[in-house]
């Protein structure tokens, strides 16, 4: 006796409830996550396999890149603006309330003090060009401009910012040896070194 076989019915499954989860989720990833701040420079970091997240605020980043010019960033945004107050008073940089409201918004910067003014006063696209052509913060012996900027953020924060290096690959020897003993020179012997995660 044959079987009889049974015509297969295509199944029809409502995808719309999928596709509202879908866009739900997607708006609520585009809502939660913040935009990453733009970098003044560029910097290709040499790989690692250690894994470290730094945290949002009280981060002290100094930033080399393959030129050896030396950035600076202090995360924070009422960090920043007590740490423009108290260099603009060391330097000796009559900077207005606006100029520190707008220095407080900043990422990271190399700009020395004596252009700092002039600096606050580009728009954004004229600040990408000046980082392009800046020679960025003094950090040689004659001009250790960097020391500064690390005694005041420390003061700042009440000595608890955690400091890390951000070096590209090409960076030369002698620009981290002289931001390491800047460091060392003010007793801050425990940084981090901001590396790239190493694939597997």
């Amino acid at each position: 006796m044959s079987k009889v076989k049974v015509p297969r019915k295509s199944t029809w499954v409502d995808m719309t409830a999928m596709t509202d989860v879908a866009f739900l989720l997607l708006t609520f990833f585009m809502l939660a996550t913040t935009a990453r701040p733009e970098e003044p420079v560029t910097v290709d970091t040499p790989s690692s396999i250690a894994e470290f997240k730094l945290p949002d605020t009280k981060v002290i980043i100094v930033t080399v890149d393959k030129t050896g010019r030396v950035f600076f960033d202090l995360k924070g945004k009422d960090f920043r603006r007590a740490l423009i107050e108290k260099m603009a008073a060391k330097r000796q940089v009559a900077l207005s309330p606006e100029e520190m409201d707008r220095f407080s918004l900043l990422s990271a910067f190399g700009a020395p003090m004596n252009e700092m003014k002039s600096f606050l006063e580009l728009n954004p696209d004229q600040r990408k060009q000046y980082n392009v052509q800046t020679k960025g913060i003094p950090s040689d012996s004659t001009n250790n401009e960097l020391a500064d900027w690390l005694v005041e953020s420390r003061k700042v924060t009440g000595n608890t910012a955690i400091i890390a290096i951000k070096g590209d690959v090409d960076a030369n020897y002698p620009v981290f040896k002289q931001i390491i003993k800047t460091l060392q020179d003010q007793k801050a012997n425990r940084f981090n070194l901001i590396t790239g995660l190493e694939r597997k």
